[in-house]
């Protein structure tokens, strides 16, 4: 038997991948550039246990189904050939020959490249040799905590946040052109990550990325894969931390996809009640087959490895969780115990996780998870997923209908606002205003604001600082930072022209002081997981829907004493008390007219006198505003 050369398949290649520990199998799998002797050509390897025979067809065979045909490697059904004289960008599909005798032609499920939508084929390329120059971040980022620094995510789509009229494909950035506008954007506002929507291929544009159909390629709408790893070193460069959007939970049933791959149901779950979601028209990935779990683990390292991006998003974490998500009786098949968790899916979990995060200090794991599942943030070995934080839903569901109310009706709703500090430190969380508050009919955030004019930007300020004043790590959607007005739609660019109008400016102006306010005071992110790092002050004032609260420091200095009026009531007479008698320095006040106030005068500094108020032995007064927001350090 002949020995295997470096690039090709071998029997511990086999194993790992059928064990579900080939962490770096994309590196053997999918379509490489090799040299075989003085031959310069391809080396193709893809994953179809049940094929009949399996082809490699493409622009440099015509497309012929029986010009290089592929050889089954034992046990595990990997089917490889080297084909001399494949260059760089060639397009190239999988022609699968099934048991029933029917083709089904196929993109590379380990491509790194792809065609151009509507095309569907995979295309050679190579990713080997990129160019980093991020080396600081990178090792920076290996003793980075997570829990104890600030985050402030700025979550964008790249089609939709800037185009350029007239041109071809919609005028779509290149990744090189939002790296660089889009960095200088996040860094006059104060974000310190962003998080991209849709990377991974996908062939519809309406989907947001959200049906892939390759999993290792970075999208080509943007680029190429030197760009795109381009757009990471640069905001690495710019001390900006990357997050991309990633989806294990589902994939689409396109024809050149994942779907039935090689004539079964390769990638999912046989049982079309499993293996199914009604709501979606998608398949469900199979988390009990090994070769499927590696898939999917090797996915998540490919990107924060390969790619040096610093976090995953995961996607849609609840349908993978319960298995009659979405679903009717009759629907679904409940598990070896009776019950609708997928077992499959929670120990898949803890070993991603596990094998991301111990690979790769610093990096984080996010989790979109919509309910009460216990232990989402906790480690596995306390039974816990292992991610290291989780969105909070909740949260985002009580402050949004609170904020629609009429000012008249929040005396009675005010619960809605102070209910998640009761469970602010079950879970690691980051609060969520996303891109899917704002589709759907569900209206932009200024536009789910009450009132007109002055109180729905008032209104949606005092919503702003609420939010960052709040236990929790925070993200915003683009868009929402200057009060988009309609919408968010994938076909078009945001409205930046808005911020030719003096309220959009101003609410531009202020969420940009709140988020540099948010980096620069340790009292605002260091003990956001824990309850020492925030106290109500008055939890209780529903009559006049005022809020005042406290953040801590770690080495308590410098912290921070918030007051939020949610009516449109002037309250001149208004009195807060704090803890100690000392000067409490105002350093953020709604009412500047830079934010759009009257910008009435007033001191900077206030002494506290004995006195109880708030059940508290000192107070001070201050007269608040109309939707008043005021911030004050002590």
């Amino acid at each position: 038997m002949a020995r295997k050369k470096a690039y090709e398949i071998g029997e511990l290649d086999q194993y790992l991948f059928g064990q579900g520990t080939h962490y770096e199998i994309y590196k053997k799998l999918g379509a490489h550039l090799v040299k075989d002797g003085k031959k310069e050509g391809v080396y193709f390897a893809v994953w179809a246990p049940n094929a009949k025979t399996v082809s490699v067809v493409g622009d440099f065979n015509e497309w012929d189904v029986t010009a290089n045909p592929m050889q089954r490697e034992e046990p595990v059904g990997i089917y490889t050939c080297f084909v001399p004289g494949v260059k760089k960008d060639a397009l190239y599909k999988f022609c699968i020959e099934t048991q029933k005798g029917e083709y089904l032609f196929k993109a590379d499920p380990f491509a790194n490249y792809a065609e151009l939508r509507p095309g569907t084929a995979s295309k050679v390329t190579d990713i080997g040799n990129l160019k980093w120059t991020d080396k600081t971040w990178m090792e920076k980022r290996e003793t980075w905590r997570h829990t104890e620094s600030p985050m402030s995510i700025y979550e964008a789509h790249i089609g939709s946040w800037k185009r350029h009229p007239g041109q071809d494909d919609d005028g779509f950035y290149t990744y090189r052109e939002f790296a660089h506008e889009a960095t200088a954007y996040m860094k006059e506002m104060g974000y310190t990550h962003i998080e991209l929507m849709g990377i991974a291929e996908y062939p519809f544009d309406g989907s947001w990325g959200y049906q892939v159909t390759g999993y290792y390629a970075p999208t080509s709408r943007y680029g190429t894969p030197q760009d795109f790893a381009y757009m990471i070193n640069y905001f690495h460069r710019n001390k900006i931390g990357v997050i991309l959007d990633w989806v294990p939970a589902h994939f689409p049933r396109d024809a050149h996809g994942l779907a039935n791959f090689d004539g079964t149901p390769t990638f999912e779950y046989a049982d079309t009640r499993k293996g199914e979601h009604p709501d979606w028209g998608t398949k469900i990935f199979d988390y009990s087959k090994k070769e499927v779990q590696n898939f999917l683990i090797g996915n998540a390292l490919f990107w924060m490895e390969h790619y040096h991006v610093d976090g995953l998003r995961v996607d849609a974490v609840a349908s993978m969780l319960y298995l009659d998500y979405g679903k009717q009786d009759g629907q679904w098949v409940a598990n070896k115990y009776g019950g609708n968790q997928n077992l499959e899916a929670i120990e898949f979990f803890k070993h991603l996780n596990s094998v991301v995060l111990g690979r790769n200090k610093g990096a984080v794991m996010i989790a979109e998870e919509s309910t009460a599942w216990p232990k989402v943030t906790d480690k596995p070995e306390n039974d816990g997923l292992g991610f290291s934080m989780k969105w909070n839903m909740g949260w985002m569901h009580d402050f949004t209908e609170y904020m629609k109310l009429d000012p008249y009706f929040r005396k009675g709703c005010h619960n809605q606002m102070t209910f998640a500090s009761s469970y602010a430190y079950s879970e690691k969380y980051i609060l969520v205003l996303s891109h899917d508050e704002v589709v759907h009919l569900k209206c932009s955030m200024i536009n789910k604001m009450p009132g007109l004019g002055f109180d729905k930007f008032a209104n949606l300020k005092a919503g702003y600082a609420f939010m960052m004043g709040h236990p929790g790590k925070k993200l915003l959607f683009m868009g929402q930072d200057f009060a988009q007005l309609r919408e968010w739609s994938e076909a078009r660019e945001l409205d930046w022209y808005l911020l030719g109008e003096e309220y959009h400016q101003y609410l531009q102006n202020f969420t940009k002081d709140l988020l540099h306010l948010y980096k620069k005071n340790k009292a605002m992110y260091e003990l956001d997981s824990v309850p020492a790092g925030f106290e109500w002050v008055n939890a209780d004032d529903g009559d006049r829907s005022i809020f005042s609260f406290i953040r801590h420091s770690e080495e308590n200095k410098k912290n921070l004493l918030f007051v939020c009026n949610f009516t449109p009531m002037a309250r001149d007479d208004y009195r807060v008390g704090v803890p100690r008698r000392k000067q409490y320095k105002l350093i953020l006040n709604s009412d500047e007219k830079k934010y759009g106030g009257k910008g009435e005068e007033r001191p900077l500094v206030y002494k506290a006198v004995k006195g109880e108020c708030d059940g508290r032995p000192f107070s001070f007064a201050y007269k608040l505003p109309p939707y008043g927001v005021a911030v004050f350090e002590f």
